[in-house]
């Protein structure tokens, strides 16, 4: 079929949700809300999003592994009732059979398509020359760098000649310097015209990636995930990182990503409200490394900085700086604007005094500004041994999250209260109690 001839959209997602049930009958958690996108023909679609945003359940349904709880997907307008046999995924592990070389692992999908011996084997050898392992038909995997194993796992999607090619976070098990070289061979083929599909859907938490990658990239939010919006590229190929359209792309998303509530295209979305402290979720950050982020950011004459210049500076994805930068905004401690953290006067004197002050300040914003803390502390003070098991909270926080998001939120929790010196935390016991002199609560 020629490109003019294509459909426009080569897979459709029409208000999709999807639904998974808590544990002993409480309900529902809802991953997806209501999402609806489409992956254009000749298009490179990048789906960024935030730990919890949803991004690989949404790939997974569009690739008909799992069914939606609501909605429909389509491909080439058909609904897709089964396993989408126009894609193939290249998945952020590696998924080689060890016992297999690698030709055979490429012809693994041609042989499940009952493609006879000899067109196998000339449609891998293809793949294998154009991932660069030519020269390794014949090794094993353990006889291969990570790199080199993800080559394998591209050349396996290669030669089925997809019509999508969907990659759930391919680089991010790799080193930083196999994962760009790896990235810009892709970035090349597709440029070339060489690359085996019509289409590539990347699922990624890393921003600069998505902008030197694709042509739209659509924003996700979180609890539940959803389309905030959609940004266009606007760039000619391949993606200058050093121009300027470049690096106002990379901050203008840090932007968006540090403010949920921030319009990207369309209406606002509204957000979930909840009266019961246990339903807003914290990040999952230890004090030490918001106190580390605050003291990097002091450092800077203005007291602030640019997100994707600490991310550098720090060598951290954004899923690991933006929950730093989440727990020090919720505690006061910092302010973000326009893709840059600035500290607030109180995050200054946090991360500039001494030991002990810190700590106070620390309890003065927790039981200030984190209402789940207070909830705890004022449980604790009303019963009378001061002390509980902490099986009660978890509970509290499992009506709201699956059983392990649950367990996190306890553990940070427990974390930010001992070092503000709220509660005790016994791990032999499993109990929360209140130290020998209880802290106040402010009014």
């Amino acid at each position: 079929m020629s490109a003019s001839s294509q459909p426009l959209d080569l897979i459709r997602v029409e208000h999709v949700s999807k639904r998974f049930p808590l544990p002993d009958g409480k309900g529902d958690f809802t991953v997806l809300g209501d999402v609806s996108l489409s992956v254009h023909h000749g298009e490179v679609l990048a789906l960024l999003g935030r730990s919890g945003s949803g991004k690989s359940t949404l790939l997974r349904i569009m690739s008909g592994l799992i069914r939606p709880s609501q909605g429909v997907v389509r491909s080439n307008g058909q609904p897709l009732l089964g396993a989408n046999p126009n894609l193939a995924m290249v998945f952020q592990s590696f998924a080689l059979l060890p016992w297999l070389t690698v030709q055979d692992n490429v012809e693994l999908g041609l042989a499940a398509r009952h493609v006879p011996p000899d067109e196998r084997r000339e449609r891998a050898l293809k793949a294998i020359d154009i991932v660069g392992l030519d020269g390794f038909e014949n090794a094993y995997p353990k006889e291969l760098s990570g790199g080199m194993k993800q080559r394998v796992g591209f050349a396996r999607a290669f030669v089925l000649e997809p019509e999508v090619l969907f990659m759930d976070e391919p680089f991010s098990a790799l080193d930083v310097l196999t994962a760009e070289n790896l990235r810009g061979e892709i970035d090349d083929l597709w440029n070339a015209g060489t690359f085996p599909s019509s289409s590539i859907l990347i699922v990624t938490h890393n921003i600069e990636e998505a902008v030197y990658l694709a042509d739209r990239i659509v924003i996700l939010g979180s609890n539940p995930g959803r389309i905030r919006g959609e940004l266009q590229v606007n760039m000619p190929r391949p993606h200058d990182r050093n121009s300027p359209r470049f690096k106002a792309l990379v901050d203008h998303i840090y932007s968006i990503m540090t403010n949920p509530d921030q319009v990207v295209t369309g209406e606002p979305t509204p957000q979930r409200s909840s009266a019961s402290p246990f339903s807003r979720a914290l990040p999952h950050v230890r004090v030490g490394g918001i106190s580390g982020l605050l003291e990097l950011v002091a450092d800077n004459p203005d007291g602030g900085g640019s997100l994707p210049e600490l991310a550098h500076r720090l060598q951290l994805e954004v899923d690991d700086l933006l929950p730093l930068v989440d727990a020090s905004v919720l505690l006061g401690f910092a302010e973000v604007a326009d893709g840059d953290v600035r500290l607030t006067t109180i995050g200054r004197d946090f991360a500039t005094t001494t030991i002990l002050r810190s700590k106070d300040l620390f309890r003065q914003q927790a039981l200030g500004r984190v209402p789940v803390l207070s909830s705890i502390v004022h449980t604790l003070k009303e019963k009378e041994s001061q002390s509980i098991r902490s099986d009660f909270f978890l509970d509290m926080w499992d009506d709201h999250f699956p059983l392990p998001e649950a367990e996190r939120q306890l553990a940070t929790a427990v974390d930010w209260g001992r070092y503000a010196e709220l509660f005790e935390f016994d791990a032999i016991e499993e109990r929360l109690y209140l130290p020998q002199s209880p802290v106040a609560l402010s009014s």
